[in-house]
């Protein structure tokens, strides 16, 4: 079923550009501009997607396909399950319940609403917001906890960092925490890998070299090992899609030589210097406690899924309660924020609803994760690297990103949602899902 869209009327991408910049800038907001605010606006993104999902029903933009229906009523049992069964608090039970019913919705009015062209619209903003976002992340990284750069959530004195290497500190840059480092920066290398081998030059090359530089000192800048094995990943699909098209090939080798050069050149830089210092140290330390570089990889994609099957055994068949493994979630029941049921996002799921209910809503992301894999490599085969290199980064977070954090959540949505969008060449005419239209345009 086609439905036209009236370019006239934008306020559907209007919404889906404010959930975006609320998603970059919410920690800026809860620490530096409205402190005292900082518990409401947590969820100061909820609004818009409730807004987006009514707003994109109505004008017929989104349906309730079956994987939306499936989370939906899996939610509602688990808010029961989690009331009578469960831990019995009601306003943890709608925390955990929202993720399922208000954001997992929007991947797919993302993925109808936009299009290529607005997906290209983001990334060229990435790419101008990545300069600013580096100076910000090298000030905080040579600051003290203590300074007004670092402050905490709340304008927490004691610092939004978190422990690093060589009494360096993660910095959590415009975001709340940390990860939110790590979210943005991978989801940038996607758009800077694919500006440099597209062959329209959608974006003014010296931009382009800045927010590359940036990028490159982002990795040890912000001590994250996950930042670091996620540029990686994007890589290895980078080098994927130009065996596809050997043609491409001299810019992947000049984009490599091109870095290299610059590596080379930051590395006699001071600051760069002292940051791959104590990155190397933190990289080094901790694969020697986790028993090497490849055990941490696995552990961190797969060993965590695994154990999340293999460890539910002990628990209730309802779980504990949906809700009850978040931060929020342990701060109104404990009255401290803990891991009250896992640190892994599986075995989170699983230890809230119960394997049946749990294992339920991990076949659904990874289903949806496949169909999205299996529309970006037909796109690929017919030459648009767009939708395989942006895969690269929905990969990681769609089957197992921590959607208890919000800003994790976030950047899983909105990376799954541009995903799809990039397979629709066409402004005018949607399908109920874009992922139908690929199916149907290959078919």
């Amino acid at each position: 079923m086609l439905k036209k869209i009236n370019t006239q009327d934008n306020l559907p991408k209007q919404l889906i550009w404010v959930y975006i910049v609320l998603l970059i800038f919410e920690g800026a907001i809860r620490k530096w501009i409205l402190p005292d605010l900082a518990t409401p606006l947590l969820l100061v993104r909820d609004p818009i997607a409730i807004w987006l999902i009514i707003l994109a029903w109505k004008r017929g933009l989104f349906q309730f396909n079956i994987y939306v229906i499936i989370l939906f009523v899996m939610a509602i049992i688990g808010l029961f399950t989690a009331m009578f069964w469960g831990h019995g608090n009601l306003l943890v039970a709608i925390f955990g319940v929202r993720t399922l019913i208000l954001h997992f919705p929007l991947i797919f009015i993302i993925g109808n609403v936009f299009n290529r062209d607005d997906v290209i619209k983001v990334g060229k903003f990435i790419m101008w917001l990545t300069i600013p976002m580096t100076v910000l992340l090298l000030l905080q990284f040579y600051s003290p906890q203590s300074a007004w750069v670092n402050r905490g959530v709340g304008g927490d004195t004691t610092g939004g960092g978190f422990s690093g290497a060589l009494g360096f500190f993660r910095a959590s840059t415009t975001f709340s925490f940390t990860n939110g480092t790590t979210g943005y920066y991978s989801f940038a290398a996607c758009f800077v890998f694919y500006f440099w081998l597209a062959s329209e030059k959608y974006i003014d090359q010296r931009v382009l070299l800045a927010s590359s530089i940036a990028l490159l000192m982002s990795i040890p800048l912000s001590i994250s090992r996950s930042l670091f094995f996620s540029v990686i990943v994007t890589a290895l699909f980078v080098i994927m899609a130009v065996f596809r098209d050997p043609k491409k090939s001299g810019k992947i080798i000049l984009v490599g030589i091109g870095v290299s050069a610059l590596f080379l050149i930051l590395t006699q830089v001071g600051v760069f210097q002292t940051a791959t210092d104590v990155f190397t140290t933190r990289l080094t330390t901790a694969n020697a406690t986790e028993g090497g570089a490849s055990a941490v990889l696995m552990d961190r994609y797969l060993g965590g899924m695994v154990s999340a099957i293999t460890n539910s055994s002990n628990l209730p068949f309802f779980g504990y309660g949906i809700g009850m493994g978040t931060n929020v979630g342990s701060a109104l029941l404990t009255g401290k924020t803990q891991f009250l049921v896992a640190e892994g996002e599986w075995g989170r799921l699983i230890g809230e609803l119960g394997i049946f209910l749990g294992l339920t809503v991990i076949f659904i992301r990874l289903i949806v994760s496949a169909k999205i894999a299996l529309a970006c490599y037909r796109k690929l085969s017919l030459g648009d690297f767009l939708p395989w290199i942006l895969l690269s980064s929905c990969l990681l977070t769609l089957p197992q990103g921590q959607w208890a954090q919000p800003t994790s959540l976030g950047f899983s949505i909105i990376g799954a949602g541009l995903t799809i969008a990039s397979l629709r060449q066409s402004p005018i005419l949607v399908t109920v899902t874009a992922l139908q239209a690929e199916e149907s345009l290959t078919t």
